[in-house]
């Protein structure tokens, strides 16, 4: 803590000690006011501007302390001053107060409470920065939460001084008539109580109610601005329609059609999007059978002399479409029919806020419908790099047609995608490049994940190239050449074959979003709000299209918030939960993480512990000769509570499971370590990461004690 915070603190720890030292608790009440109300009157009436001033500064004094008697004082000043000019004075007077308040409050505490909790604030601070006035607006309304407790935890928010003195000056007005004009009855109250008379309950009911009157009407006034030009159908012909059948779109479909809802699901290509023809299923399989071939180049690991595979590109790529077929009944038209979703095949396009026209092989149709679900999905971002489209390149989209293996692979993009692809190519035989503009492959996890599946892709033939930026390609003659620039200098790369894996951007062209106005987010993605709503209240998006997670498992938890926002949205919504989002990265090593790593911790200035527990020592681990990798938990400082967990190792994608229940239900590793895991498996690891936690936090003292406890025991 600075000197500044501590000659502040000091000022106000003196001041609550003179306080607490004088008993002031005969003055502060109900009966010592009643009794002194004729002399305040009198010295009122003898010294208008003195009493009004002392009056006003006491007050003041009183609310930027937070001490108790402010209600009292109010009451005071009504009997004091009257109603208008008592109302005046305590309008002024406790407002600068609050005001006073919430700047030691920001000056003292931020920090400190910030750096703690950082995180878990973040939500919190981006909502009050979206509707922070409205929702000081409503607390002053409402005089059922302390109003000092109001100001010290504003100051903690990034609400500007300005707005919360003029939101406080205007909210508290009416309950400050309300106490002022009962302190002008002063009279006639028996107790404190008796200012909550059925009438001046009825009143406070009203405050209640008129901050969610005022919010409806506000989104009333909105819409209409929204839907002003568009003509509204009388009557719809469905609850809901979906445009797009990918993962997202599935799920919103099956939701509504699960809750009765009249629904229709529109898709242009394949029930099943991107996920089941050209992402998991298939990469997956693929890794699958480039897995089983290191296995078998590693056999003299498991005591087998020796081993080895014969095998065609085309035979793994069938056996691929082979375990889509199988998974396809899963999405397929047929399922979808029977729980009750109306499936169209067509191109769809939004024509208003509650209309789609379809276009199909039998002609065109157009559906009304009162709210929309966007599901359109994402397409692999291929950047204009000078030459790209001369030389030819693949995507995950179109890699799956490939049926002889490529002799010379250039894999472009160090992220997920092209980690997987490259290790899967290399241990099926290609000579592979793999090449990342950043200084590490997986710049979102920690160095020391990154360092070890560059190690291991090393180890398998994967020539690593980081730091290095793409700047055109040429032909030279029938070879292909990437020309990169690194550490100021050009490097020149052939190929024969160009697979560009730099990432993913989002479907929001061709289907009406530009005619409708509907903006699209800094991310490239269609912009929503908390409850996934774009710019028309009724029209929702969810999934990849929308983000802000590009996973299969967060565009089906999205097309949740969607789904039900749009059916029921009219009477109550439910705000998307981003805080606990997992994901895996499926090479080897695979990498899972939930929540914070380090790197973020420290970049956001997040206090917190690193907890680590080595997987070459566990004894599963060992038994499969997978004896690699690390979990890493961080903590908040002191206590068990996770903030994030990195695992690197055999099915780590699997292991983090544990991790995210305990995070989304507030379980701490104390818990953890005090569930039974079966052995040996390779879930130990997260117990045994738990027990290290507890170990670096064994109470010292008490331990010595019940040394010397044994001790005398022995006798």
């Amino acid at each position: 803590m600075t000197r500044s915070r501590i000659a502040v603190l000091a000022v106000l720890v003196l001041v609550a000690g003179a306080l607490l030292a004088f008993d002031a608790s005969p003055f502060l009440s109900l009966d010592h006011l009643r009794q002194q109300q004729a002399a305040l009157e009198q010295w009122r009436a003898a010294r208008p501007w003195l009493a009004a001033s002392s009056y006003f500064a006491i007050y003041v004094a009183v609310t930027a302390l937070s001490l108790p008697g402010a209600a009292l004082m109010t009451l005071a000043g009504g009997a004091m001053f009257g109603l208008l000019w008592g109302t005046i004075l305590v309008s002024f007077a406790s407002t600068l107060g609050a005001t006073a308040a919430f700047l030691v409050s920001r000056f003292l505490l931020r920090e400190a409470v910030h750096g703690r909790f950082g995180e878990r604030l973040r939500a919190i601070n981006a909502g009050m920065e979206r509707e922070g006035a409205f929702y000081l607006f409503t607390l002053r309304l409402v005089p059922a939460f302390p109003f000092f407790a109001i100001n010290v935890l504003m100051g903690l928010t990034p609400m500007k001084t300005r707005t919360f003195y003029w939101v406080s000056q205007a909210g508290m007005l009416a309950g400050t008539v309300v106490y002022v004009n009962a302190g002008t009855q002063l009279a006639k109250l028996e107790s404190m109580e008796g200012i909550f008379s059925p009438g001046l309950l009825a009143s406070f009911a009203a405050l209640g109610v008129f901050p969610l009157l005022a919010r409806r009407l506000v989104e009333a006034v909105r819409a209409r601005r929204v839907y002003a030009g568009w003509s509204k159908p009388a009557r719809f012909d469905r609850n809901l329609v979906v445009i797009g059948a990918g993962s997202a779109g599935l799920v919103s479909a099956y939701i509504a059609a699960a809750l009765r809802a009249r629904v229709t699901l529109i898709e242009k290509h394949r029930m099943g999007g991107d996920c089941l023809y050209t992402g998991c299923v298939p990469s997956k399989a693929l890794i699958r059978s480039a897995r089983l071939l290191s296995h078998i180049r590693r056999s003299q690991e498991f005591g087998i002399r020796s081993a080895s595979a014969e095998f065609d590109l085309a035979d793994v790529m069938d056996r691929v479409q082979c375990v889509i077929r199988a998974i396809e009944p899963h999405d397929s038209v047929e399922r979808y029919s029977a729980l009750g979703v109306e499936c169209m095949q067509g191109e769809a396009r939004i024509v208003s806020p509650w209309e789609v026209e379809v276009s199909t092989a039998a002609g065109t149709r157009r559906l009304s419908s009162r709210g929309i679900v966007v599901a359109a999905g994402a397409r692999p971002f291929v950047p204009a790099i000078p030459g790209i489209e001369d030389t030819g390149y693949l995507t995950s989209e179109t890699l799956w047609g490939l049926r002889s293996l490529p002799q010379r692979l250039l894999v472009l993009g160090g992220g997920p995608v092209g980690c997987e692809l490259a290790q899967c190519f290399a241990r099926l035989g290609s000579r592979v490049t793999h090449v990342e503009m950043q200084p590490r492959l997986m710049m979102r996890e920690d160095p020391e994940v990154s360092e070890l599946v560059a190690q291991r892709f090393r180890q398998e033939g994967v020539d690593v190239r980081t730091g290095h930026r793409a700047l055109r390609f040429e032909r030279e003659g029938d070879d292909k050449v990437m020309v990169a620039e690194h550490d100021g200098r050009e490097v020149r790369m052939g190929f024969d074959l160009l697979l560009c894996a730099v990432g993913r951007v989002a479907n929001t062209t061709g289907y009406g979003l530009e005619a409708l106005g509907i903006p699209v987010s800094a991310n490239r993605a269609v912009e929503v709000n908390p409850f996934m709503a774009t710019k028309y209240p009724n029209i929702y998006a969810c999934g990849d299209v929308a983000g802000p997670w590009q996973f299969t498992h967060t565009a089906s938890h999205t097309a949740w918030y969607a789904a039900v926002n749009a059916l029921f949205g009219t009477w109550h919504r439910f705000r998307a939960d981003f805080s606990v989002i997992p994901w895996a990265t499926f090479t080897e090593p695979e990498v899972a993480r939930v929540g914070l790593n380090e790197t973020e911790a420290k970049e956001k200035g997040i206090a917190h512990e690193v907890t680590v527990y080595g997987m070459d020592g566990l004894d599963r681990a060992i038994a499969d000769g997978e004896a690699h990798g690390f979990v890493k938990v961080l903590t908040v400082p002191g206590k068990d509570r996770i903030l994030g967990a990195t695992i690197v190792g055999e099915h780590a994608g699997d292991l983090i499971t544990e991790f995210v229940t305990a995070m989304k239900n507030g379980i701490g590793l104390n818990r953890i370590l005090g569930t039974i895991h079966v052995y040996p498996t390779l879930a130990e690891a997260n117990k045994f990461v738990a027990g290290n936690w507890k170990r670096a936090h064994a109470p010292a003292g008490a331990l010595k004690w019940l040394e010397r406890y044994h001790a005398w025991m022995r006798g």
